[in-house]
């Protein structure tokens, strides 16, 4: 039986069943006294269902979610939406102004969750966003993207040993899902302690909109939304391969400082051992070879060609089933072209 929503309360402003608002919460004041405020929409279906936040942005430099909960939000398809959506594109309002990961206390906003309206500035935003968004919601999905010069391979990362969780994340529909452990701190450990299922997609890299994971990254919510019985099931069936489950990734760390040459592209299946790549100095007169340290595939890997010793360079999912992990691969790159696009990325093209 369908039943009909109350009014959707947040930030003290009441939404009615059928509307959609944006609310303006306050996150902080300025040195000059201005309010910076964290941009909240909310879009409240006529018919009960889940409560569901999406989150971009919590490192203010990782826009990818920006630009996928704002296609998100123009799809007339959310006129049917059950339930509550609750999109926040820009949660680390003031890394997102400057540019930055952080914020003005140089603090990760991603390791000060739940937070404390009496801690520093990160901790009280974090606490802001707890209270106003994830206690009002039943289910949440954040966004990110590599940092520092890394490119992530479209992601989800999940607990797979939560019913819940697994069945959100297989849906999204990413090539690879990585059982990742919970980080003390996080917004996806706080949400977990709570009981409110969380799955964070990862993909593409800082302060660029990258065409391939903003559009795997659209498609998987509206996946989860259906999922969850948000929006009506799909008149076709998704032609998606199942994605590969991870159960462990590795850096492959520069064994020298120098110049990275990579032998390798994002989402190639590799084996233990296999040469991912070189660091030569600019004379070309010592070479290092930097080698996989598992069998796998490739979910992460550094653009910039400088390293340090020590540097991670190539982010190694291990898989157990060769044969399953190359035919999502395949299905996934013959369906986005990456691989094409990936190597007119790295010669200079996109």
């Amino acid at each position: 039986m369908r039943r009909e929503q109350s009014p959707f309360c947040i930030a003290g402003e009441e939404i009615p069943p059928g509307h959609r608002r944006t609310v303006n919460i306050a996150a902080a004041k300025m040195y000059n006294r201005n309010e910076l405020y964290m941009d909240v929409h909310v879009i409240h279906g006529r018919i009960q269902g889940p409560t569901v936040f999406l989150s971009g942005a919590v490192h203010g430099d990782e826009i990818n979610g920006v630009e996928i909960i704002r296609r998100l939000l123009k799809m007339k398809l959310l006129n049917s939406l059950r339930g509550t959506l609750i999109a926040v594109p820009v949660v680390n309002t003031f890394g997102f102004v400057n540019r930055t990961r952080y914020l003005p206390d140089r603090r990760d906003l991603n390791r000060f969750f739940p937070g404390s309206p009496k801690g520093s500035l990160t901790g009280q935003l974090a606490a802001i966003f707890m209270e106003e968004v994830v206690d009002r919601s039943t289910h949440g999905i954040d966004f990110h993207t590599g940092a520092n010069f890394r490119y992530n391979l479209p992601q989800i990362r999940a607990v797979i040993s939560d019913p819940v969780i697994k069945d959100m994340a297989m849906a999204f529909g990413t090539p690879v899902v990585l059982d990742a452990e919970l980080r003390d701190g996080s917004l996806r450990k706080a949400a977990y302690e709570k009981n409110i299922p969380l799955i964070l997609f990862e993909g593409g890299q800082s302060m660029q909109f990258d065409p391939i994971p903003i559009r795997v990254g659209t498609r998987g919510v509206v996946s989860v939304l259906r999922q969850l019985g948000m929006l009506p099931k799909a008149k076709q069936k998704n032609k998606c391969t199942q994605p590969i489950l991870a159960r462990n990734s590795t850096w492959a760390r520069a064994s020298a400082s120098g110049i990275f040459l990579p032998h390798v592209q994002l989402g190639e299946i590799v084996t233990k051992k296999q040469i991912l790549g070189l660091v030569t100095d600019p004379l070309g007169e010592s070479e290092h070879k930097i080698t996989s340290p598992s069998s796998g595939v490739i979910i992460g890997k550094l653009q910039s060609p400088l390293v340090h010793k020590g540097d991670a360079v190539c982010h190694v999912a291990g898989i157990s089933d060769m044969d399953i992990a190359e035919t999502a691969i395949d299905s996934f790159q013959s369906e986005f072209e990456f691989e094409s696009k990936m190597q007119q990325y790295e010669e200079g093209y996109l």
